[in-house]
């Protein structure tokens, strides 16, 4: 450590508010180049190097072979897909000096694909999986949790090119169980959760997600085996109901009832029921939405949802990917005179509001698109806005006094509510996203026309797979999950050092026992990170011992005169004395145990 690139720190950096992002930077594993990215010092790459080592092993044992792609890319493949445009401004892009467009690559499915379609051109060449492990870059609105967050970073994204769909099945479900092997050497406690695939396109897609509560994603589980990503979570739709006698629509006086709570309690107070009180369920909310598109188009839409809901911006976003949502404001209400603000109502919306000649979403369409919840189904009855001030409809039936133009997966989703596949009633919970699998099918090969030829001699397009691992996130993980009021307190398998050897105090002859035993260790094939600061005191060297994190520490101070040395265990937080002719032998043999799980 006297020579070792490293200098510790006692306080938490200003920017930090989680653990990992507090013990990495404190115990000299990185250091903030700028918001979002990340300067790797010595000890930081070395648990960097073992991650990706465990990546690198299960995807070439899953029969996957390593390429490996610039950071920088040229603007065409980006173009062909349209994603260029669709990642809008979380992409990077730049000139070269001859005017030229490029962009630091958020993803490589593009040069993964022109790739294959350079080099192969027959069924026989395939099935083919390629990986890499490479920096990416997003321009993240707001990087944050150091690791867990930022702009750049590494990851492991790999790719299976088939010709068949049964061929993409049987890629996909390797890749799973490569994933799975993976995490679980890392030690990662994960769920596996459906999700949406967002823009990267495909049909099946599923996420790996650590439990934990500084995580950024939501998801919901229930205790028949049900797992998804909150953004994925579909709503079990009641059945329609019969409205046949139901009272016509009536619109009442509801003054100064602009919020779902006073209009509930305007409608006890003003217009009782006999079967019982009105609540938050029987109104219907209608919230104006302002969606831009990656062109920058900005336009409105509302959405319907039961008054007792509200409208989730990350599950809405999901649904109109790759468009960005946020909740109009009063600009976009002044231009469409007909919304009135905490009394809208579908009457001047979608259906309602189109002449009868007039198609959703043709040019000649100038109303707003009303999407509704699932739950509001054919024969519910709802109080909602009359588009007058002070007014209300009450007894408003969909399916006879107003319908939508679709049905959209944008309500909250909430503790209790009843999983889509009938397994019991949903929990939520909260993690960060480690993995995501994706059965791209033909999207990026028909734009980029990646085709060969088949047993009959026809061309066919190929069938592509994407699989995505965060290896520094990873990293960041493996610190939120194994650390204490201490330090880092991290996994053998990924520490940077299997064992800190601690010589304290002035004698000469407990640093040459100390460096003796390093030195014997090491022989033996054990990591070490040895201690020999000689004017540093015993209290700094334990305090940098227990903040870097190895596994074990090994102590030799004071009892080398009685012949023993003190062994450490960081997690457990037990020592033990060994006498010091034999530590060398009984320390390299806990290492190889505990290696070996």
């Amino acid at each position: 450590m006297s020579t070792l690139f490293l200098r510790t720190l006692r306080e938490d950096p200003a920017d930090a508010e989680v653990a990992s992002h507090k013990l990495l930077v404190r115990a000299g594993y990185i250091r903030r180049a700028a918001p979002g990215i990340y300067t790797w010092l010595p000890l930081g790459l070395k648990v960097l190097a073992k991650v990706e080592a465990i990546v690198r092993e299960e995807m070439d044992a899953a029969g996957g072979q390593e390429v490996h792609f610039p950071a920088l890319l040229p603007r065409e493949p980006y173009e062909a897909t349209n994603r260029w445009t669709e990642y809008g401004p979380n992409l990077f892009r730049l000139h070269d000096r001859k005017g030229g467009d490029y962009l630091l690559a958020p993803t490589h499915e593009e040069m993964f694909t022109l790739l294959v379609k350079d080099l192969y051109s027959s069924y026989k060449d395939l099935p083919l999986t390629i990986y890499q492990i490479q920096t990416k870059y997003r321009d993240e609105a707001r990087p944050r949790a150091g690791l867990l967050r930022g702009r750049e970073f590494i990851m492991k994204d790999s790719y299976s090119f088939d010709l068949t769909d049964e061929g993409l099945d049987a890629s996909y479900a390797a890749q799973r169980a490569a994933y799975i092997r993976i995490f679980d050497r890392l030690g990662l406690e994960y769920v596996i959760v459906q999700a949406q695939s967002g823009a990267m396109g495909g049909s099946r897609s599923e996420e790996f997600l650590s439990p934990t509560e500084v995580g950024e994603d939501t998801f919901v589980r229930s205790p028949g085996g049900y797992a998804a990503n909150v953004e994925a979570v579909t709503t079990p739709a009641p059945g329609a109901l019969p409205f046949d006698d139901a009272p016509a629509a009536h619109v009442e006086d509801t003054p100064d009832t602009p919020t779902i709570d006073t209009l509930v309690a305007s409608a006890n107070a003003h217009h009782p029921r006999e079967d019982r009180p009105w609540t938050a369920a029987d109104t219907l909310k209608n919230v104006v939405i302002a969606a831009t598109n990656p062109e920058g188009e900005r336009g409105l839409l509302v959405i319907g949802v039961p008054g007792d809901r509200e409208v989730d911006m990350t599950r809405l976003e999901a649904a109109l990917a790759p468009a960005t949502v946020e909740a109009a404001n009063e600009d976009d209400l002044k231009s469409h005179p007909e919304l009135v603000k905490g009394y809208i109502g579908p009457g001047v919306l979608g259906p309602q509001a189109r002449p009868a000649d007039v198609a959703f979403l043709s040019e000649d369409d100038a109303t707003i698109p009303y999407m509704l919840d699932p739950r509001i189904v054919p024969g519910t009855r709802w109080i909602t806005g009359a588009n007058e001030h002070g007014k209300h409809v009450f007894d408003l039936v969909m399916g006879r006094d107003f319908v939508g133009d679709g049905t959209i997966e944008a309500a909250d989703v909430r503790d209790g509510d009843e999983a889509p596949d009938g397994s019991g009633p949903l929990e939520l919970a909260r993690g960060v996203e480690i993995g995501h699998i994706f059965q791209l099918g033909r999207k990026y090969a028909e734009a980029l026309d990646l085709r060969v030829l088949d047993e009959n001699g026809k061309q066919q397009v190929v069938t592509m797979g994407s699989y995505g691992i965060g290896v520094t996130r990873a990293v960041a993980l493996l610190a939120e999950n194994n650390h204490d009021e201490l330090g880092l307190s991290w996994p053998i398998q990924v520490a940077p050092y299997q064992v800190h050897v601690v010589a304290t105090g002035k004698d000469a002859a407990v640093f040459e026992a100390a460096g003796g035993l390093a030195a014997e260790l090491e022989a033996a094939g054990v990591e070490v990170c040895y201690d020999d600061r000689f004017k540093v005191s015993p209290g700094v060297k334990f305090k940098d011992a227990e903040l870097i994190g190895a596994p074990f520490i090994l102590v030799v101070g004071r009892g080398l005169a009685e012949g023993n040395v003190e062994l450490k265990v960081r997690a457990a937080g037990t020592s033990e004395a060994l006498p010091v002719d034999d530590a060398a032998g009984a320390v390299v043999a806990r290492v190889r145990e505990a290696l070996a799980g």
